[in-house]
C-alpha cells in the first residue's frame, strides 16, 4: 500500500489521532503488527489473550481492535460477542489462519468491520485499517448531522450585516480564523453567537472537519463530564456501555460550548486542563486520549462577575480570553435591521412555502425605531411569525402608528389582537371585518364567541 504523505513527506497527521489494540498468542505476529502499525498511527497496544487485553480496553478507549479468532481461553468471535453486547462501537479486524464460509460468516454476524486470513501482507493489513478509520470518521460526521437535526438548528450561514460594529467583528473574525487559538464570544443573548461561531470555523483551516454545538446549560451538571468527555463501561451508575464524548466527535474541528458560565465546577477544571494539554481523560478510564479540537466558547454573562462571585474558574476565564470578541446588541446596530430583515425574508419563505413579504420604506423605519430587547433573534422571529400570517405582525404603538409586536406573545393572542383591531376599525361591522380579514363570516362569529366578544 502506497504511504499517502503529506507534501513535505510527512506522515499524514490525522492518523495519529488514532488509537489500536492487537490482540493475538503468536509473539513474532504481535511484534509485526505493532512494528508496521505504529509507524502510522498514533498508538498501538498488544495483548497475548482475551484476559491480557481486557484490563487494557477498560484504561483506554481504541478505536480499532486486531484481534485473533483463535486464542487460548476465550476465542476472538466470543469475546467480540461480549463487546458489541457490552456497547463498544470501535472497529475490529479479525484474523486467522484457519478459516471457512461458516467462520466468515461468524465473524460479520459478530460485529467484525473486517476479515484477514494468514498469512496476509502489510499493504493487506494497512488496507484494512484505512477502511475502518474511514468508517469511523464518517460514523462521526454522521452523528454530529444527526446532532444538529435533532437540535433544529436554524443559524444562517455567514454574518449579515452593514454597520461599522460588525464590520470590526468580521475583521477580526478574519485574523483570529486561521489560528488554532480558543475563542471567547460575549454578548447579549440572541446577538448571534452561534452564526459567528460557525462562520469561524467556515473560515479557518478546519472548515473540511466537524463543527459540534453543544448548549452547556440544557445539559444536566452530573452528565456534562460523560457528554464533553466520554466515559467507559462501569465509569457510574447506569453506564452500561463505553461512549465517546463530544470532544472525539469533533476531532479535527470545532467544539462550540454555548453558555460556558452554566458549566460545573468539576468540569470547568477537567476543560482547563484539556485546553493546557490537548488531551481527555474519559470518565472511569486511566489513559488520556489526545485531541485536536479547536473550542470556541460563548457567554452573555459577564465572566469577571462570575469570577468575583467564585461561580467560574479564574484560571479558566484567562486562558478562555486570550481573543475574546464582543458581538454588540442590535440596538447599537441599527443599520443592520434592514439586511437582516431581508436575509431573514428570503431565507424563510422558501423554508415555510410561504411568499416573501414586502419590507415598504414605513415598515423598515418601525423596525429601525425599536430597541430590539430580544436582538438578532427576536428579529427573526418577528420575521417568521408575519411570513406565517401573511403581513408584518406590527401593533399600534401611542402615537398609533405600528409598533413591534411583544417578541415572546404567543400566535394565538397575536392573532385575537389583529382580529379584534380590525372588527373594531370596522365599527363592530362583522362582514366587513371578515371582508378585510380575508376570512368567512362564519370563521370570525365561531372565534368571537370562543373569547366572549360576541
Amino acid at each position: 500500500m502506497k504511504e499517502q504523505d503529506s507534501p513535505d513527506g510527512a506522515v499524514d497527521a490525522s492518523r495519529q489521532q488514532y488509537s489500536i489494540l492487537v490482540v493475538d498468542d503468536e509473539p513474532g505476529m504481535l511484534s509485526f503488527l505493532q512494528r508496521a502499525l505504529a509507524q502510522r498511527h498514533g498508538r498501538v497496544d498488544t495483548a497475548g489473550s482475551v484476559e491480557a487485553a481486557v484490563p487494557l480496553l477498560r484504561r483506554c478507549l481504541y478505536d480499532l481492535i486486531v484481534l485473533d479468532i483463535s486464542l487460548p481461553g476465550r476465542s476472538g468471535i466470543d469475546w467480540l460477542h461480549e463487546l458489541r453486547n457490552d456497547g463498544y462501537a470501535g472497529e475490529v479486524v479479525l484474523i486467522t489462519a484457519y478459516a471457512d464460509l461458516d467462520t466468515a460468516i461468524n465473524a460479520l454476524r459478530a460485529g467484525a468491520s473486517d476479515f484477514l486470513l494468514k498469512p496476509f501482507s502489510v499493504a493487506q493489513m494497512l488496507n484494512a485499517v484505512e477502511r475502518c478509520f474511514e468508517r469511523s470518521r464518517l460514523r462521526r460526521e454522521n452523528f454530529v448531522l444527526r446532532r444538529e437535526i435533532e437540535e433544529k438548528s436554524t443559524a444562517v450561514d455567514g454574518v449579515v450585516c452593514q454597520s461599522g460594529a460588525m464590520q470590526g467583528v468580521c475583521d477580526r473574525l478574519a485574523r483570529i480564523a486561521p489560528t488554532a487559538a480558543t475563542v471567547l464570544l460575549t454578548g447579549e443573548s440572541g446577538t448571534g453567537k452561534e452564526v459567528v461561531a460557525r462562520a469561524l470555523h467556515k473560515m479557518s483551516r478546519r472548515a473540511a472537519g466537524p463543527f459540534v454545538p453543544v448548549n452547556c446549560a440544557a445539559i444536566a451538571s452530573e452528565l456534562i463530564e460523560s457528554e464533553l468527555f466520554g466515559h467507559v463501561r462501569g465509569a457510574f451508575t447506569g453506564a452500561h456501555a463505553a461512549r465517546e464524548g463530544l470532544f472525539y466527535y469533533a476531532q479535527g474541528g470545532t467544539l462550540f460550548l454555548d453558555e460556558i458560565s452554566e458549566l460545573p465546577a468539576a468540569a470547568q477544571a477537567k476543560l482547563l486542563r484539556v485546553l493546557e494539554e490537548r488531551r481527555i481523560r474519559p470518565l472511569g478510564s486511566e489513559q488520556e486520549i489526545p485531541v485536536d479540537v479547536r473550542v470556541v466558547a460563548a457567554t452573555n454573562r459577564d465572566l469577571k462577575d462570575e469570577v468575583a462571585a467564585q461561580r467560574f474558574r479564574q484560571d479558566l476565564y484567562y486562558r478562555l480570553q486570550v481573543l475574546e470578541l464582543r458581538l454588540p446588541p442590535l440596538r447599537e446596530r441599527p443599520e443592520d435591521v434592514e439586511a437582516l430583515a431581508r436575509h431573514f425574508v428570503t431565507t424563510l419563505a422558501p423554508m415555510l412555502g410561504m411568499p416573501p413579504l414586502e419590507l415598504t420604506p414605513r415598515i423598515l423605519a418601525r423596525l429601525a425605531a425599536y430597541d430590539w430587547p430580544g436582538n438578532v433573534r427576536e428579529l427573526r422571529n418577528l420575521v417568521e411569525r408575519s411570513l406565517i400570517l401573511g403581513w408584518f405582525d406590527l401593533g399600534p404603538d401611542e402615537s398609533g402608528n405600528d409598533a413591534v409586536a411583544a417578541p415572546d406573545e404567543r400566535l394565538e393572542a397575536v392573532e385575537k389582537r389583529h382580529i379584534l383591531a380590525t372588527l373594531a376599525a370596522s365599527a363592530g361591522n362583522k362582514s366587513e371585518a371578515a371582508r378585510r380579514l380575508g376570512i368567512s363570516r362564519k370563521t370570525l362569529d365561531r372565534k368571537c364567541t370562543a373569547w366572549g366578544c360576541d
